[in-house]
């Protein structure tokens, strides 16, 4: 029988599997023996590429990470800081909510992986352009995966039944249209998202206001770390 023209398994068939599990049927699903089946391999073979299953989700991970569009922190962009973190959060949380069972390996920093790293990089190295002290970037960076990757681990509106017996008015006067949410679903999160995007950013913009007033446009004094 003729040798294949090209290898049976890569480091991206591996977590391409491995992403379609995990989309599907949570972390939990992935396991070497898995996969090796998914793929139509002996498992051994997986440890050509990978050492375990954790580097294996690593690269699940890191593989939404790169789907995060960065381009508005290029020093060619013209957006404005404030433009250029709105976008990219929504860009962020985009990439989240399309794979949201990889959200917790995602919640844990970026480690290692390559693509988390750029994205750190280019969220800090805007801000310390833009003026920011390096530690307030600092700052800002955990902000705002905080508030996106939250904002990504599960809906509000889902976490309503759309039982109306379930909010009896005497024992909840206010929710008298909770049953109704869960229906309303992407328009309730979409909106608090963006609610809570735009109230975070008028917060720093006031902060970056006063700085820019205390050393200079440009040239924020630093009192401190």
């Amino acid at each position: 029988m003729a040798r294949p023209r090209k290898p049976l398994l890569s480091r991206e068939r591996i977590v391409g599997a491995a992403s379609a599990l995990v989309d599907s049927e949570g972390l939990g699903a992935v396991s070497t023996r898995r996969l090796a089946a998914e793929l139509g391999v002996s498992g051994p073979s997986l440890y050509n590429h990978f050492r375990n299953k954790d580097e294996i989700l690593e690269a699940v991970a890191d593989a939404v990470s790169a789907k995060v569009d960065l381009s508005m922190f290029e020093e060619s962009d013209s957006r404005d800081w404030r433009t250029a973190l709105h976008d990219w959060a929504v860009s962020y949380r985009a990439a989240l909510t399309e794979h949201p069972n990889v959200v917790p390996v995602l919640a844990r920093g970026p480690g290692r992986r390559p693509a988390a790293l750029r994205v750190a990089d280019a969220v800090f190295g805007a801000m310390v352009r833009a003026g920011w002290p390096p530690a307030q970037a600092t700052r800002i960076g955990a902000l705002m995966r905080y508030f996106v990757t939250g904002s990504a681990l599960g809906s509000f509106a889902r976490g309503f039944v759309d039982d109306e017996a379930a909010y009896d008015p005497c024992d909840y006067p206010h929710l008298g249209q909770a049953h109704l949410l869960a229906e309303r679903q992407e328009e309730i999160d979409e909106g608090a998202f963006e609610t809570g995007l735009r109230a975070l950013l008028d917060g720093l913009a006031a902060q970056h206001e006063t700085l820019v007033r205390a050393g200079g446009p440009g040239h924020p004094r630093v009192d401190g770390p």
